[in-house]
């Protein structure tokens, strides 16, 4: 049985090995924090994806490869002087100290977002500062709509209740309805985006991320249309060539023919 390194020196191992490649390797000794981003934000995908389809046999090896671009992302700013490995780790240290107080003895537990504001407020002068501030613009729009709603929500603008947030819903969808006959496709686009905007906050207020909502529905409906495709194919129906009705028939029939939803797959 071998015995595990301390979680610092783990670490200290990622970055040497960047290290290490940036020395004798060509390829690694000219990439810049620019030219990596690309795989930065690859690598992160791919640990999502292989978190949510639960593959632990590929999950290490992503880790790996996304801890690989933090490493260099590291190395590459200690390389110019900005700060070390070791800032990282003693600045998120730090960070998780001041928003767990109550783990520490530092005092009471408060608001995860509230603690967030409360940071951001001596970083600018009274004038300049937003509550959404450092939200960054490329997030996913899903993710970044969730982000932004639970900033606001820290000071209190939020519906008290899902329902508040259900009626929105209703409400944008008769705007739409009212665009759609005639109105310009940018009058169309926004009540579209108000739409999305909205269904975003009702699941970010029943505790879910509609980014991880609409992934399950994407994989259901991926899945059941492979079925349909199957049995199109069994009974010689030509996709291209079949009615809505008759595929509607077989949609139908895929959806029937489901196995009962377990407590692992529920909400699929």
């Amino acid at each position: 049985m071998t015995s595990e390194l301390p979680p610092s020196l783990v670490f200290d191992r990622a970055i040497a090995l960047v290290r290490f490649l940036r020395q004798r390797c060509e390829w690694d000794a000219k990439q810049t924090p620019d030219s990596l981003l690309p795989y930065l934000l690859e690598e992160a995908h791919e640990v999502a994806d292989a978190v949510a389809s639960r593959r632990d046999d590929e999950l290490a090896g992503e880790l790996g490869d996304l801890l690989l671009n933090l490493a260099f992302q590291a190395v590459l700013a200690e390389e110019r002087g900005s700060f070390t490995a070791e800032d990282v780790v003693r600045r998120l240290e730090s960070k998780m100290r001041r928003r767990h107080p109550h783990l520490y003895g530092d005092g009471p537990p408060e608001a995860w977002e509230k603690l967030k504001a409360r940071e951001r407020q001596p970083s600018r002068g009274v004038g300049d500062r937003s509550l959404l501030d450092g939200i960054p613009r490329g997030l996913e729009p899903l993710s970044r709509a969730q982000r932004i709603q639970d900033r606001v929500s820290a000071v209190g603008f939020d519906w008290r209740e899902p329902g508040g947030a259900l009626a929105k819903i209703r409400e944008e969808i008769d705007e739409i309805e009212e665009v759609l006959s005639g109105e310009s496709r940018a009058s169309i686009e926004e009540e579209i985006g108000d739409l999305l905007f909205s269904v975003v906050n009702l699941a970010r207020l029943v505790d879910l991320h509609a980014m991880t909502a609409l992934r399950k529905a994407n994989d259901k409906f991926s899945r059941r249309f492979r079925a349909l495709e199957v049995m199109a194919a069994e009974r010689a129906l030509d996709l291209e060539a079949a009615s809505l009705e008759d595929m509607d028939a077989l949609w139908d029939e895929v959806k029937h023919g489901e196995a009962p939803k377990t407590e692992s797959d529920r909400g699929m």
